[in-house]
């Protein structure tokens, strides 16, 4: 998933992004760890996704920070 999805989706929906990426990387880390991941690029990609889920996350919260500083 590309970061202009995720810009287009709401907040929920990212904070509901973010757990799903989560335990992806949890449950990829287990398999990687008890030799059964078939393809070690999963992982990295997975971490990739959460990586922009939180950076969309952050822009959004510093936007709201810098507006209610006009007010």
């Amino acid at each position: 998933m590309n970061a202009k999805e995720l810009r287009d989706l709401n907040s929920d929906e990212l904070q509901q992004k973010r757990m799903e990426c989560k335990e992806e990387i949890f449950h990829l880390s287990l398999r990687r760890a008890t030799g059964q991941l078939e393809s070690p690029m999963k992982l990295r990609q997975s971490r990739r996704d959460l990586a922009r889920v939180e950076t969309v996350l952050a822009e959004r919260q510093a936007l709201a920070g810098k507006e209610g500083d006009h007010e």
